[in-house]
């Protein structure tokens, strides 16, 4: 059955959301981050402040979550829950942008509002786009997110298909200004999914089969986070205050213990465009960051 199209528009209950050092250190952990990454994996080494990667945006306040895309995006109130009822095994991440407004802290109470901005009829699939903000409790900006989710059997109501077509393509006449790659472990969905998606897609065989999968698939967001992590490092030396914004979209699964290699092409001041692939198989694109 179609989801609603009438609950674009509608927005989410204030959340208040925390998180510590130990989530941060969590998930640093969950995106392959080790003993060449102190800053971001542990709190205690001398001289070297922990920080935290820009990306855990999307986890943020949701280690107790249970839901699809991230823990929070389906709790009661939230935007998300407002489109209608649907099969989790058919939900899959398809883009996901973040605009930081300053480094995240390491240990932070905030208020975050969510927001359904379009939902597009793809024929036999529908696209619910979502933004969400994030303040401190005193009113600073600290984040904002947008991200849409692919959810198949769900489309067919004769709505706007939405936006198609290329964007931040990689330049076709010279290779990538930096290369990076990183090996996810064969078990790595089981620790990532202590940062807040707890989705079995990522864990369950028998739910990934109900999906269409031979075997559970890496939650995109993990890739996403691994794909930051190389971002950092090769445009920024690893220093947060220089990583601005970041996005791109889902075009492929990843099974964990997959090998991700990370192209980058600068293509203007503080301005590059990247992909993530597995193999010859681009699993993100479209990607586009922004740093100082």
């Amino acid at each position: 059955m179609p989801l609603n199209p009438d609950a674009v528009g509608a927005v989410g209950d204030p959340r208040t959301i925390s998180w510590d050092s130990k989530d941060c250190l969590l998930y640093a952990v969950g995106i392959g981050a080790g003993s060449a990454d102190l800053q971001f994996s542990t709190e205690n080494t001398q001289n070297t402040p922990q920080v935290v990667y820009p990306t855990f945006a999307v986890v943020a306040g949701s280690g107790g979550g249970t839901g699809g895309m991230s823990g929070s995006s389906q709790r009661g109130g939230s935007a998300m829950s407002k489109i209608g009822d649907f099969n989790r095994a058919m939900l899959l991440h398809g883009s996901q942008a973040i605009t930081l407004h300053r480094p995240i802290p390491v240990a932070c109470t905030a208020v975050s509002v969510d927001k359904i901005v379009a939902m597009y009829d793809k024929g036999k699939a529908a696209v619910v786009v979502t933004e969400n903000t994030v303040s401190t409790e005193d009113g600073e900006a600290l984040w904002s997110t947008r991200s849409a989710a692919f959810i198949r059997g769900e489309g067919g109501w004769g709505g706007d298909r939405g936006p198609s077509g290329p964007q931040n393509e990689p330049p076709a006449d010279r290779g990538p200004d930096h290369e990076v790659t990183y090996q996810t472990s064969p078990d790595q969905a089981f620790v990532y999914r202590l940062s807040g998606d707890r989705n079995p897609l990522h864990t369950d065989p028998a739910f990934a089969s109900m999906g269409g999968f031979d075997r559970p698939i890496l939650h995109g967001l993990c890739t996403y986070g691994f794909t930051g992590r190389a971002l950092l490092s090769a445009l920024c030396d690893n220093d947060v205050t220089r990583f601005h914004h970041i996005e791109g979209r889902f075009s492929s699964s990843v099974m964990p213990g997959d090998a991700l290699t990370i192209r980058i092409w600068r293509t203007g001041d503080g301005e590059a465009v990247f992909t993530t692939s597995v193999g010859d198989k681009a699993v993100i694109d479209q990607g586009l960051v922004r740093f100082s």
